[in-house]
């Protein structure tokens, strides 16, 4: 398959960044990687901010979707797929590169001061949290939304603390939490 310039730019972008952060990777080992012209790359991505903002959305559409796979082939309730998004962050967290949320770790490093990146990271914290609702919605209780806004919270912060501790097993505390707070809310 010929990916083209673009897929071969976000491709390298994304192996680059996540790996070594956005400031710890210049524009031109991104070109370089992705054997790419720099009157090519600035052709498709005017600066390093619109690159990084680019690769934060097919990151989003690719972690969506996978998350969105496992939790249908799960089956079940809605609270079981709901307590599937916590099986599924195990799994991420185990994976030999994971190095965090590639969204929080962008909004830490240049979220302010960048406002595409900005927008990119608070897209797809929104689509997560839709996500959870949607699935929350089929709840039996009073207040699926709620339900669905304090599962976020603990799915973030199981993101959080399997980054910098390393500890895989926050998605195992997190399901343990989540499963308490469905009971609760039934």
């Amino acid at each position: 398959m010929n990916r083209s310039d673009a897929e071969r730019l976000l491709a390298a972008a994304e192996a680059l960044y996540y790996a070594r952060g956005i400031n710890g990777v210049g524009i031109d080992e991104v070109r370089s990687a992705a054997g790419v012209s720099l009157k090519r790359l600035y052709q498709l991505y005017p600066s390093k901010e619109h690159l990084v903002a680019a690769y934060l959305d097919a990151r989003d559409q690719r972690w969506r979707g996978r998350l969105a796979d496992h939790v249908a082939h799960s089956g079940g309730s809605p609270r079981d797929q709901l307590l599937a998004v916590f099986d599924w962050l195990g799994l991420w967290f185990a994976e030999p590169d994971f190095r965090g949320c590639a969204f929080i770790n962008a909004f830490g490093e240049v979220g302010g001061s960048a406002p595409l990146v900005l927008a990119a990271v608070r897209r797809h914290k929104e689509l997560f949290r839709d996500y959870l609702i949607g699935l929350a919605r089929g709840l039996d209780g009073p207040d699926p939304v709620g339900v669905a806004e304090q599962l976020l919270l603990l799915a973030e912060g199981a993101m959080t603390a399997a980054a910098v501790l390393p500890e895989p097993r926050a998605a195992q505390q997190a399901r343990r939490a989540a499963a308490a707070l469905l009971a609760a809310a039934a």
